[in-house]
């Protein structure tokens, strides 16, 4: 009938995918310890489909279709599953409908955001079904069928786009996802999907004024997408054939409708209206062909009205004579509306295939992990109760040289408690082990210092390369790196308080070992050696007495306490708390997950009874130590014990074994948070790495746009000089050959997310690791996340100066990031 016009697709750009790896790593593989799985074999499939894809688009038949449905399901499941903020690659995508001028606005924008990425690969399946469509042959029944049903489901898409666009690009877009546009491209799709109905309709050979219903409608529809075609802010951006094609379609069917509404008149012998509408429809017909430029536009029709309106004068001058009225006094034809946009379905493809289907939702993650924390949390606060209350018993003990006091010598010089302390102390590497340990705090300090300084020089270099270019362009839209920044340089400041916390920790450590020094160096000489060093003593050993056996048996009750703490404290750690049933029930039912409650009431039905061993040992040890401490003070009166030289070096060296056992504890832990300390900074690295990367890659294609635009912009001729202007040595202002740069930009692309009240890109700082760690007493952070994204790992408890408990509300460190290494690393 006429020519149907193809929305032209979005030009793509190829992009690394690799930051989805580390997105999905440091995100997911926290919640299997040591059954971490490997996402890169489908992050590479996810890479390898869209490079398919998107070259797909320019491949107008359709089985490219199922290809490009493939991808866009993808791209809807991976949403779900990550979260999309924090995802940092550079999606660039040109304007459909760019001619190089640059005066219709942007040529291409940038964005580092998932929901762009979706937003440009729906315009371009609506605008691959609209050339689909298009392609089909109007001779078949399957070719009118799948045209019809390609165009209403691209009027669907970009009547979807209208709505979903501002939100997915929080800044000027590109010309042809601006809302106008895309009402005028569903308003065409649905016009086209219209006529083809019109077609059908004739080739079934349907009543004569259904067919004019349906023209008149079609009509209507081609009116109202060229009042949107000659809007003025979108006029200058189409090609030049579509306003005059449309304008004659419009003329067309209006032709059309008359010319069948006519036929309905002479079936009802209405002689005079029917030659008012032929008069009219062939009026339309040639104003339909001179205005689109096609000669040939509804020629076959135009013939039939002709003749028509010649059979008809003929009958009505000789037979009928009736009165031949005013077209504009007849009724209209009606109207017949069967092209409607199809509302756009969850999933495109008749066989949807997630890649990541391991990968539990973002909703459900984050409650998983959320709950992991809780329970962390519950766990260390009651681990560190035993670990403060046993500190404290041996404490005690030491300081009553117990229980080297009551023991029989039996001719040894050391009491044999106190020779077992040797011994252990020497099988752990005695006093070197605890210097070697001191030893490595400093450089894991320096290598942690030397990745927190390049991330804030790659900030810095950053910012540096904004300024200039801001400089160079005085009115560049693009958001300062200063407001992007906010979250990066205010969490970099986090980490280097912590770092300093960590130092004075340190120094605390040092201090400790200090004071204990010379009694770990005696604990650590061979027994010969140490028995040497005992003081003599002038009293004779006390074999038996009531308070001394009160005292053995309060021993053995310590004893028996300690082994109990060591079983709890065990089942403490190898708890679990499994809430993904519940969370998914709530989930499907609710559509959100009150975690705070389902978590609190699941840790408390599993972890409650051990909270209860906890309360009860630390009871049994009050008690204890007041039968301790009155039973020492009765075995001093009666034997004197504790006065001389011999007793307070036994005391000293109980004391340093405390001390040892607590040193070492506190540097492994120590060794710990500085390892963890630096996943999670080469975590905010690798972030910090892929924003600079992503706003360099933005600037590069600003430059090349604008290099490009400039290129193809051809400049003005000079003005001619005046007659009288002869001067021989004058040059004209304007000489050939300037280059007429614009004074203003339009637009620079700008990562998703970001603006000048919501700092670049949402940046969710990695969070603290799981395990106890005592080393900083800054609570970290205080901003709430977004999700958690760490590890648990084996854990690792004790007590250390300062309290590291409360940062336990946190979240753990990421695996696998290959950052930054400093020089021997």
């Amino acid at each position: 009938m006429s020519q149907l016009l193809v929305v032209p697709p979005k030009k793509p750009s190829e992009v690394n995918i690799s930051p989805l790896n580390n997105l999905i790593q440091s995100a997911y593989n926290s919640n299997s310890p040591g059954t971490a799985v490997n996402y890169s074999e489908a992050v590479n499939e996810f890479g390898k489909l869209r490079n398919v894809a998107i070259w797909k688009f320019f491949e107008k038949h359709e089985g490219s279709l199922e290809v490009v449905y493939g991808y866009y399901d993808q791209l809807c499941a991976l949403e779900t599953k990550i979260p999309v903020n924090e995802l940092q690659i550079p999606f660039k995508w040109k304007d459909a409908f760019d001619k190089g001028s640059l005066f219709v606005g942007r040529m291409s924008l940038t964005l580092t955001s998932l929901a762009y990425e979706k937003v440009c690969v729906l315009f371009n399946i609506a605008a691959l079904q609209s050339a689909v469509a298009a392609a089909q042959s109007v001779d078949s029944d399957e070719g009118l069928k799948l045209a019809t049903k390609l165009f209403q489901q691209s009027a669907g898409i970009f009547n979807y786009l209208k709505g979903v666009t501002p939100a997915a690009i929080p800044q000027e877009p590109t010309p042809d996802l601006n809302p106008d546009t895309l009402q005028v491209l569903s308003s065409l799709m649905i016009a086209q999907a219209q006529e083809i109905f019109i077609v059908k309709a004739i080739r079934d050979n349907m009543k004569d004024a259904v067919i004019a219903k349906l023209a008149c409608q079609c009509d209507e529809l081609y009116a109202e997408a060229l009042r949107g075609l000659q809007k003025d802010s979108l006029r200058a951006m189409w090609e030049k054939e579509w306003i005059p094609t449309i304008t004659g379609k419009q003329q067309g069917f209006q032709a059309l409708a008359q010319l069948y509404q006519s036929l309905v008149c002479r079936s009802n012998k209405s002689v005079g209206e029917e030659i008012s509408r032929l008069q009219y429809a062939v009026e339309l017909f040639k104003a339909a062909q001179s205005r689109s430029g096609h000669a040939n536009l509804f020629e076959e029709y135009a013939a039939k009205a002709q003749r028509n309106l010649v059979e008809s004068k003929k009958d009505n001058d000789f037979i009928y004579n009736e009165i031949i009225p005013d077209v504009k006094s007849l009724p209209s034809p009606g109207k017949a509306l069967l092209a409607k946009p199809t509302v756009l379905q969850g999933t495109l493809s008749s066989n949807p295939k997630d890649l990541f289907e391991k990968l539990v939702p973002v909703a459900l993650h984050q409650a998983m992990t959320a709950c992991e924390t809780r329970k962390n949390e519950f766990v260390n606060s009651e681990i560190m109760k035993l670990r403060e209350s046993t500190q404290m018993l041996n404490s005690i003990l030491a300081s009553l040289n117990l229980p080297a006091a009551i023991e029989v010598n039996k001719g040894c010089v050391l009491p044999p408690s106190l020779l077992e302390k040797a011994e252990d102390v020497r099988k752990k590497g005695g006093i070197e082990y605890i210097r070697s340990l001191i030893t490595e705090l400093p450089e894991l300090l320096k290598r942690n210092r030397e990745i927190l300084d390049v991330t804030d020089r790659m900030l810095d270099e950053e910012a540096q390369s904004d300024k200039e270019l801001r400089e160079q362009f005085k009115q560049l839209t693009r958001t300062p790196s200063d407001k992007l920044t906010v979250n990066f340089r205010s969490n970099a400041a986090k980490y280097r308080e912590i770092i300093n916390n960590a130092v004075q920790a340190d120094k605390v450590v040092r201090d400790k070992f200090d004071q204990c020094a010379y009694g770990m160096e005696m604990l650590s000489k061979s027994a010969g050696e140490l028995e040497t060093a005992v003081p003599t003593s002038n009293k004779a050993a006390v074999t038996s007495c009531s308070s001394i056996d009160r005292l053995k048996q309060l021993m053995e009750s310590v004893a028996t306490l300690k082994a109990e703490r060591d079983v709890i404290e065990s089942e403490l750690k190898s708890a679990t708390v499994n809430m993904k049933s519940e969370f998914l029930e709530a989930l499907s039912k609710d559509g959100a997950i009150n975690e705070p409650a389902l978590s609190v009431t699941g840790i408390g039905k599993i972890l409650g009874p051990l909270q209860n061993h906890v309360k009860e040992s630390i009871q049994r040890q009050e008690t204890l130590v007041l039968d301790i401490q009155s039973a020492h003070k009765s075995f001093v009166a009666e034997t004197g014990a504790g006065t001389g030289s011999r007793d307070a070096f036994f005391t000293e060296l109980a004391k340093a074994y405390a001390s040892f056992i607590e040193l070492e504890n506190n540097l492994k832990e120590g060794t710990k948070f500085y390892n963890d300390l630096t996943q999670l900074l080469v975590a905010l690295q690798n972030k910090v790495s892929d924003y600079c990367f992503a706003r360099q890659t933005e600037k590069k294609e600003f430059l090349k746009d604008l290099t490009s635009e400039l290129s193809n912009h051809t400049p003005a001729p000079p003005p001619t000089a005046p007659a009288n202007f002869g001067s021989a040595n004058t040059t004209p202002a304007n000489a050939p050959g300037s280059t007429p740069y614009p004074t203003q930009m339009q637009g620079m692309p700008m990562p998703y997310g970001a603006s000048a009240a919501t700092p670049y890109p949402s940046y969710v700082p990695p969070p603290m690791p799981q395990g106890f760690n005592p080393y900083a007493t800054l609570p970290y952070p205080s901003t709430p996340y977004n999700y958690q994204s760490f590890p648990q790992g084996p854990q690792q408890y004790g007590t250390y100066p300062g309290s590291y408990a409360q940062q336990q509300q946190q979240q753990q460190p990421p695996p696998g990031y290959t950052g930054y290494k400093p020089p021997g690393w």
